[in-house]
């Protein structure tokens, strides 16, 4: 990630698809909200617009959309 041309960080993605999507994987106990500010994170550092949060911790499968700009 750079700032003003110069790097300030690193960061690797879960996944990447087609250079539009990036898919976040977890398998936690519980997703908490630092979870989604991590995608929406890599959503602004690579100007991505759309997230998908995947978790596989819980007694089923859990996913939820975010986006770089805000839709309700």
């Amino acid at each position: 990630m750079c700032y003003r041309k110069r790097l300030v960080g690193e960061f690797i993605t879960d996944l990447i698809v087609n250079g539009r999507l990036i898919v976040e994987l977890k398998a936690v106990q519980t997703l908490t909200a630092i979870h989604e500010v991590q995608l929406v994170n890599y959503l602004t550092a690579t100007k991505m617009d759309k997230g998908l949060l995947l978790h596989f911790g819980a007694d089923r499968l859990e996913f939820k959309k975010k986006f770089r700009i805000y839709k309700p």
